[in-house]
């Protein structure tokens, strides 16, 4: 997708994973595509595990990259199901499942000046210092503008009942 084609519809492209902030982002990526008149392109960016190298060494490289494309287009479609189910998002939708790692991915997708990106903008806390790459990289490389949603507060109370459980501590019925 190189190029400028001033007579295409604006876009907004957005990073999907199947994370909660990339839901999250999904979900601001659709409002804002509703308002702005724009198409939505959700983005599943995928790389062999291990990486090219250690894909192009396997005998039959060329069957497991099927099977891994087939997988990252099922991991798109289930994530687009649980968010909008049978329902139209409401704006044109064109879904892209690209090799690749993400940041790049999503940088060489959003390729117009006109087009919007939106990111999960990465955790909060200390776990900020070893997330977010996805997302700085948009922001350094994009020519376009770029959105980086924050995490759903309820991120955050989920991180919490999983630290408790982990841990074996008892939760505060109280607050609930």
């Amino acid at each position: 997708m190189s190029g400028y084609d001033a007579s295409a519809a604006p876009r907004v492209v957005v990073g999907v994973s199947g994370s909660l902030g990339s839901v999250t982002a999904l979900r601001r990526a659709t409002a804002l595509a509703r308002r702005l008149g724009a198409e939505l392109w959700p983005v599943l960016a995928w790389e062999p595990p291990g990486g090219d190298p250690a894909a192009r060494r396997s005998p039959a490289a060329g069957l497991l990259v099927e099977e891994w494309q087939r997988l990252a287009r099922q991991r798109l479609a289930a994530v687009l199901e649980e968010i909008y189910g049978s329902d139209s998002p409401g704006v044109p939708m064109h879904a892209v499942v690209v090799r690749g790692a993400p940041g790049p991915a999503l940088v060489a997708t959003a390729d117009r000046e006109d087009d919007v990106l939106v990111v999960g903008a990465g955790r909060r806390g200390l776990q900020r210092a070893f997330s977010g790459r996805v997302s700085r990289h948009c922001l350094a490389h994009a020519v376009c503008p770029v959105l980086a949603v924050p995490p759903s507060p309820l991120e955050s109370e989920l991180l919490s009942v999983h630290r408790r459980n982990t841990w074996h501590l008892r939760m505060d019925i109280r607050r609930l």
